[in-house]
């Protein structure tokens, strides 16, 4: 009897939080916690999913639906994101190519963490069926699936940055507005400690309420009185906008058009995008100029930078990048909380160079990059100490894959 394998990392959200649904550019990485599926062929033209992990706790851990087009249950149903997946190859016209299978699902990523733990499921999943039944999909077409199914299937407002950064791995840059263009980033000697602060949240909640705000600026700015090549970069919509052409001191004379939440949005879009373009000169090991260094580090780091190895001046530079992000996802984003602010304090005291939410925030994990594992694991106890869930130290992990074996 054959048995397939598959299985997708977490992916930690690096670089440009928030940023994904405005068309921008985020940086993820992918971890090695991973969501592991074995599935073994059915008779029946139907799916049996059992997960292992929502048995063990208690909650509703299996579903049965047949190959071809599925109802979407009840909101929160771990089973819709594998009906999704195959609603969505029945839409492509290759329902006829899958067959039924028995599939068994384990986790090491924790749910609701903004490790992005629905992804790695929905991305392992497609890479199963692509495999089992062999369908053809390249990473692009399975990240592609596994985003339609989980955003207009199962209904997450999302941008591709889970579903992207899950099925590539490594550490990439992708471009979220259409070709959805993925660099695989070559600086990938990086390691990194995560902690779980234990707080669950509804990324969709916080989604759509800084969408709307987007939305408010924007419109107050098209309304005003700003230059016609101003408004040619804008638009009345979170995702119209170029925001990667835009500059902060093109919109300052406008500034006070805005409430105070409409402004802070803005000013947090151009200002992390800023930040992230610096940040990839590091990744490609393209050379940084003094202006990126000053505007990067204080005098302090500065210093620390001069005294360094080649390798340590740019761990410190992203380091200190990500803690300016934090203090933007913070003060002009509102999706930090005092409990995620004492574990990102603790991780730098106990020698990380950075630290900042991964995922939407208000609760979810924090990733904090670290020299190597010895202080990785040191900077885990003093997130724990402050009251983190848990934590792991991770090196860069590889993208979904998917295998089979013949038993005799």
């Amino acid at each position: 009897m054959t048995t397939y394998l598959a299985s997708a990392p977490a992916r930690a959200d690096f670089l440009n939080t928030h940023q994904d649904y405005k068309g921008l550019s985020v940086v993820p990485v992918g971890l090695n916690l991973r969501t592991t599926l074995t599935a073994q062929a059915l008779p029946e033209r139907i799916l049996k999913i059992q997960s292992l992990d929502l048995a063990r706790s208690g909650e509703r851990s299996a579903d049965t639906f047949k190959v071809g087009t599925n109802e979407i249950l009840e909101k929160g149903f771990f089973g819709n994101y594998f009906r999704a997946v195959i609603n969505v190859i029945a839409e492509r016209g290759l329902a006829d190519m899958v067959q039924g299978l028995e599939v068994t699902v384990r986790s090491r990523i924790p749910i609701g963490s903004g490790l992005a733990s629905s992804a790695s499921l929905t991305v392992a999943f497609a890479a199963l069926l692509n495999h089992a039944f062999q369908l053809g999909f390249g990473k692009r077409e399975l990240a592609e699936i596994s985003y339609i199914s989980e955003s207009q299937r199962v209904g997450t407002r999302c941008g591709r940055l889970d579903q992207y950064g899950v099925c590539f791995g490594g550490i990439i840059s992708l471009e979220c507005k259409p070709p959805y263009k993925v660099e695989q980033l070559p600086f990938t000697n990086l390691t990194f400690a995560i902690a779980d602060s234990g707080i669950r949240h509804s990324t969709q909640d916080v989604h759509t309420k800084r969408q709307d705000e987007l939305n408010r600026g924007l419109k107050a700015l098209m309304e005003s009185n700003a230059p016609p090549e101003l408004k040619a970069k804008l638009g009345y919509r979170f995702d119209e906008p170029r925001w990667n052409l835009l500059r902060e001191n093109e919109i300052t004379n406008y500034l006070s058009i805005m409430d105070d939440e409409e402004r802070r949005r803005i000013l947090f879009t151009i200002r992390m995008n800023t930040l992230n373009d610096v940040a990839l000169k590091v990744l490609r090991f393209q050379p940084t100029s003094v202006e990126d260094l000053t505007s990067v580090l204080n005098p302090v780091k500065l210093s620390q930078i001069r005294n360094a190895s080649e390798v340590e001046k740019d761990w410190i530079m992203l380091g200190e990048i990500m803690n300016k992000q934090q203090t933007l996802l913070r003060e002009l984003y509102d999706v930090s909380l005092p409990k995620i602010e004492e574990i990102c304090s603790a991780a730098l005291a106990a020698g990380a160079y950075g630290a900042k939410i991964s995922g939407a925030g208000m609760g979810g994990s924090v990733i904090a990059l670290v020299k190597n594992e010895e202080v990785g694991r040191r900077v885990v106890e003093a997130c724990k100490s402050v009251g983190a869930k848990d934590g792991w130290v991770s090196a860069v992990g590889e993208g979904a894959n998917a295998c089979s074996s013949a038993e005799p």
